[in-house]
């Protein structure tokens, strides 16, 4: 299925590398690995920022990204490489869904403006679920992951 999926965005003139494997890996929500043939890539889902594992939805976001793609074939639209050398991309599901965009929906990802200011799908997920409250939009004053990061790195363990 993943390989059609790879097709139909060809012949749309998708402007970046696609390739795909299947998911043998999920480091938290937003990074998995995926092998294909003998390589395994670290990526880092473009666009998003999920909680971190010690903040409240972390788990949930990982637990999700597990349900919807470990074990199972995933296309990539690459989008670069992070700082750590990891590839940045869209992870599209074998349905054709974006698991950047699901977790947004679902509340369980931030829009990483910042990194994708004309994802509108991502924005447009991000507005539908704060104004439901969905997931971690539930919480009154939800502390962005890069927020959190920043605050962890300032005290002393």
């Amino acid at each position: 299925m993943w390989k059609a999926i790879l097709v139909l965005l060809v012949a749309a003139g998708a402007a970046r590398a696609e390739t795909g494997g299947r998911v043998v890996g999920v480091v938290d929500g937003d990074t998995i690995d995926v092998i294909a043939g003998r390589a395994t890539t670290r990526v880092r889902l473009w666009g998003i920022d999920c909680p971190e594992m010690g903040q409240p939805f972390g788990k949930a976001a990982k637990h999700f990204t597990s349900e919807a793609c470990f074990g199972k074939a995933v296309a990539l639209e690459e989008r670069g490489k992070d700082r750590y050398g990891r590839a940045l991309a869209i992870v599209r599901l074998a349905d054709g869904r974006s698991l950047n965009s699901a977790l947004v929906q679902e509340g369980l990802a931030w829009w990483y403006y910042s990194f994708a200011p004309k994802a509108l799908d991502l924005a447009t997920g991000e507005r539908d679920a704060r104004r439901a409250r969905k997931g971690l939009w539930a919480d009154p004053d939800p502390v962005p992951p890069w927020s959190w990061r920043k605050l962890k790195r300032r005290v002393p363990s």
